[in-house]
């Protein structure tokens, strides 16, 4: 056992995100040249690699669908930190950063990690099995908190401009609050059984197959070296942010392009889970990181938000645009046409992924 122990703090897992950590505060805050920026890329992805080890570690620890929330929400906090942080950096040129990231996170997550998942779960199987009634309250849940936040403040008349009133915005934040909430409970405690994979003759899958599950205190281990390696990402996008920005001005690409890169690559861990769970005929599991995501990204980020701009100069832009709405709004019905079956072919991931391609090409080329 103390052998073991011992071992964990010279694995690639543990050594890696140490290194991205020491990286991120000798380069935080600070103009660093492009090899400095190409090293902490490089440092990003091996905690990206780290983190979704950790999560998988916790996860084989305390089940579904706990697992997929840790890294969920473990994600997701770290996100909304670094969402405040450059809002509050960058100025009226980023009033609209919080809307882009969490929009784009939401399109990455229903569309690109939704329809890769089945897509995958689909090609190895034959056909994608999922509960439906689970994966609906999921969605339902993502589309409420989308509308109320993201859509609803194009059309309201107390402020000018996409954005809510000082009322509307508290508003906003405790519905999104209390409705994430409200849905974790649901999730975990009343209707976990909605939650969990299931077999090819669509029966609940109660108990994972593995056959030495980690001990208390590895998954312990494992957690903090989770939220180390998620601190090292996140801090890291934001270090090589600067050079994204930079990028995207010279190549002449609108701004939101910034928060697209952002949100790729901060989900890049549930992606790669995701794609992983799939691979092991638990396609629940990944639809509960993508529609777990894409609630806790809206959330939490709006009530952070809110709190912040308290103390934030400027506008807070949350209301998307014709384009986009119309993008959610199919993102939406094609979802609820894929779920109501319990069951996908490759089309409904193809579908889903053909989506994610026209958000991205749309933002590059508005």
């Amino acid at each position: 056992m103390v052998t073991r122990s011992r071992s964990v703090l010279f694995q690639r897992t543990t050594v890696v995100p140490a290194f991205a950590l020491v990286a991120l505060v000798l380069t935080w805050g600070r103009d660093v040249p492009g090899w400095v920026v190409a090293v902490a890329a490089a440092l990003l992805a091996g905690a990206v690699l780290a983190a979704v080890h950790h999560a998988e570690v916790v996860a084989h620890r305390v089940g579904e669908p706990y697992g997929s929330l840790v890294l969920a929400i473990s994600v997701t906090v770290i996100e909304v930190a670094l969402i405040v942080t450059l809002t509050a950096d960058g100025g009226d040129k980023s009033a609209s950063l919080a809307r882009d990231t969490v929009f784009a996170a939401v399109m990455i997550t229903c569309n690109g990690i939704f329809g890769l998942s089945l897509l995958v779960g689909a090609l190895r199987g034959g056909v994608a099995r999922f509960n439906p009634e689970g994966t609906g309250a999921a969605l339902a849940t993502v589309a409420t908190l989308a509308g109320l936040s993201l859509v609803l403040p194009t059309f309201t008349t107390s402020s000018p401009g996409p954005k809510f009133s000082p009322g509307q915005l508290v508003f906003a934040a405790i519905a999104s609050a209390l409705l994430y909430a409200l849905f974790v409970a649901t999730q975990t405690v009343r209707h976990r059984e909605e939650f969990l994979p299931v077999t090819s003759e669509g029966h609940v899958i109660e108990e994972e197959e593995h056959e030495h599950p980690p001990t208390a205190r590895d998954a312990w281990t494992s957690l903090g070296l989770l939220g180390l390696a998620l601190v090292a990402v996140v801090g890291l996008a934001k270090v090589v942010s600067p050079t994204i920005e930079s990028g995207v001005e010279k190549a002449g690409l609108p701004h939101a392009v910034v928060g697209v890169v952002i949100a790729l690559l901060v989900l890049l861990p549930e992606s790669i889970a995701a794609v992983r769970a799939a691979l092991r005929d638990r396609v629940q599991t990944s639809l509960n990181l993508a529609l777990g995501s894409a609630m806790a990204s809206i959330g939490l980020t709006i009530p952070a938000v809110a709190v912040a701009s308290i103390w934030l100069d400027g506008p807070l832009l949350l209301g998307l645009g014709s384009t986009h709405m119309v993008l959610l709004a199919l993102t939406v019905v094609v979802g609820i046409l894929t779920v109501v079956p319990g069951r996908a072919t490759p089309l409904q991931g193809g579908v889903h992924l053909s989506l994610l391609a026209a958000y991205i090409v749309l933002a590059i080329n508005p």
